[in-house]
Order: structure tokens, then sequence, then C-alpha cells
């Protein structure tokens, strides 16, 4: 039979460290781990932004052949710049809103043309 030296406990009783905090031992332990480690390095500044230079189009991408709709002098139909790049409706307003004027910059403006459809034509700086 092997006996031990060690109290045992039950499950019931708690451990002897339960409930108590660090010994002074320990927390001086911990503090001078503390001051042997360096400091953190302050993080650089933040670069400045660089100013967005006029996005192009690569030739015969689907962004190409809608700024080249959109400049002609009436501009293009909806239905033109859907049979053009095979979008749906909200595919091309969701292109020409995020991508020609917030990412490209440039200015377009919609309206409506002579058949009532909807039109977009790019608007002279």
């Amino acid at each position: 039979m092997i006996t031990s030296t060690q109290p045992e406990h039950t499950k019931n009783e708690p451990s002897p460290a339960a409930g108590k905090g660090a010994t002074p031992v320990k927390k001086a332990r911990v503090a001078k781990r503390r001051a042997d480690v360096a400091p953190p390095k302050a993080t650089p500044a933040r670069k400045a932004t660089r100013t967005k230079k006029a996005a192009t189009a690569r030739r015969g991408s689907k962004t190409a052949k809608i700024l080249g709709l959109l400049k002609r002098p009436g501009g293009a139909l909806l239905k033109e710049l859907m049979k053009a790049t095979g979008w749906q409706p909200h595919s091309i307003r969701g292109f020409l809103s995020g991508t020609l004027r917030k990412k490209m910059g440039i200015p377009f403006e919609s309206f409506r043309s002579t058949d009532g459809e909807r039109a977009y034509q790019v608007r002279s700086k």
C-alpha cells in the first residue's frame, strides 16, 4: 500500500490556495520580471495619405467599355450598359456610384432620356 505525505482533498473541500491572493514572494518575482522587460517601443506616426491619382481603366475591360459609352455626347441608357457588360441593373448602379464616383472620382449625371428611360453621362469637370 502506498501512502502519501500530502493530505488528500475531496471535492467538497476547497484547495489550500483557493480564496487566497498571491504570496508576497510571488508578487516580488512578477514585479522583477516586469521591470526586466524593456518597455514597448513607441508606435511611429502614420504616414501622410497620398493624393488620389486619376484612375484609368485597362483597355478592353468592362470599366473601359462603360466609360466609353458614358463619354458619348448623349450618354448611355441603362439598357445599353446592361447589354455591354451582361450585368443586372442594380449592379450597374452600384458600379457607377461605388467604382466610378467614389473610387475613380469620375463625376457623372443621371437623367431621363427622351424615351423616359434612365440614362447616364460623364459630366465635364
